[in-house]
């Protein structure tokens, strides 16, 4: 049996682990395509109108989707895939077409009975993202636990990657070591906009106190660099870890703790009077440099079903921001539910929360809160219906232009083979 199923456990969240009864042997990988029509509204880029104001469009518009997901599993090896590509174009606003991409790939290999290696990979580019990071199946990790761009403002084209990879040793049935690294970079086309390239290391050490709880500790590291501005953070983390299953399907996991962040970035400053007269200039720079303490929280509690999983999770943290505020705290909280039926229907629903506040370039509060439905029905074998809507909703006490909401609906109809219904993850 491989290590991974020789301890199986609660899920470590610390270590970016899926809920345990997810573990699903295998799932088919499946091929599937989809042609649906869309009407959006809200499409802004990062510029402004004739008039001097931001762009808020709305158009009808087509979309073609295809993908393939599924899990396989040998003696020593797990691999969990999740491919996704879209062409969107709009008749009113052609200069939002776009070609979408997004790619979760999770790889499990038992080195000796008791060490295995874990990768995990979330890529992707878009111009605009609705959607809820959820659980899906067939992808061993949870993407929240991933860096990926999440509260983007502006319709603008954003590539992200985020790759993670945790070396565990398992010492004994109860006590277990981990290290980790994580790599990620996102990069936005607008030059009023910021990118960010950073690292992360990790390790803890857990202890199974009975067959259902595991207790730890953990440290992290974390530093990044913002493109297109002198900006930088570093972070040092520690926090105590726990996960309890409280039945064969309903499992806990979180952690909690405190990190010391130490940011740096180029302010204006006015400048003495004299100094200001002599050179005929008001302002000038100067490297601000920062130290804050803040909590290390995160938590989620999941239910999983066989066709499907409910979960409600939270936390606060440090964030590289969205490209227009840069380091941030944030206090987040979502939650979701996914059913892949054996006969006719698909369910997929989440919502997200997001409260930060802005420690680095620009001082000031924002907020986003999210929603997604979707669902497929089987019409004849191979063929559906699909229906989906989203919403976003941005705002801001401290500017008050940062305040709108967007919609998008989505329907159409989808292939792929076999009876069970598509999935829309």
């Amino acid at each position: 049996m491989p290590a991974f199923a020789q301890y199986a456990g609660p899920a470590i969240l610390s270590r970016g682990e899926g809920p345990s009864a997810m573990a699903t042997p295998q799932i088919s990988f499946r091929p599937y395509i989809e042609f649906t029509g869309i009407y959006t509204t809200g499409l802004a880029g990062a510029g402004v109108n004739a008039q001097g104001q931001l762009a808020n469009e709305s158009s009808f518009g087509v979309g073609l989707t295809g993908g393939i997901s599924g899990v396989h599993s040998w003696r020593h090896t797990k691999i969990g895939l999740d491919y996704q590509g879209s062409l969107y174009h709009y008749t009113k606003a052609s200069f939002f077409d776009s070609t979408d991409q997004s790619l979760m790939l999770g790889i499990t290999h038992q080195f000796t009975r008791h060490t295995t290696l874990v990768l995990r990979e979330n890529a992707g580019l878009f111009s605009r993202n609705l959607g809820v990071l959820g659980l899906p199946q067939s992808v061993p990790f949870d993407p929240s636990t991933t860096n990926v761009p999440q509260t983007d403002f502006f319709d603008n084209r954003t590539i992200y990657l985020s790759t993670q990879a945790d070396l565990s040793m398992q010492k004994s049935a109860r006590l277990s070591f981990d290290l980790g690294g994580d790599g990620f970079t996102t990069r936005r086309r607008s030059t009023a906009l910021f990118g960010v390239v950073g690292a992360v290391a990790r390790a803890d050490m857990q202890y199974r106190l009975t067959r259902r709880s595991t207790i730890g500790v953990n440290y992290s590291y974390t530093h990044y660099d913002f493109t297109g501005i002198f900006s930088g953070t570093d972070m040092h983390g520690v926090a105590v870890s726990y996960a309890i299953q409280l039945t064969r399907t309903l499992e806990f996991s979180g952690y909690g703790g405190a990190m010391r962040v130490e940011t740096k970035f180029i302010q204006s400053v006015p400048l003495d009077p004299a100094v200001a007269a002599l050179l005929g200039i008001t302002t000038g720079t100067a490297i601000a440099h920062g130290i804050t303490y803040t909590p290390n929280l995160s938590g989620r509690l999941s239910q999983t079903f066989h066709q499907g999983v409910m979960y409600i999770s939270g936390g606060h943290t440090v964030t590289p921001g969205n490209g227009l505020f840069l380091t941030s705290e944030a206090t987040e909280a979502m939650g979701g539910y996914s059913y892949t039926g054996l006969r006719r229907w698909s369910f997929n629903s989440g919502v997200s929360y997001q409260s930060a506040k802005s420690i680095s370039n620009i001082t000031g509060r924002y907020r986003s809160t999210s929603g997604t439905i979707s669902a497929s029905r089987t019409l004849i074998r191979a063929t559906h219906a699909i229906l989906a809507v989203s919403a976003r909703r941005y705002d801001s006490g401290d500017f008050t232009q940062y305040n709108r909401t967007v919609y998008e609906v989505r329907l159409g109809i989808g292939f792929t083979p076999g009876d069970v219904p598509l999935r829309v993850w």
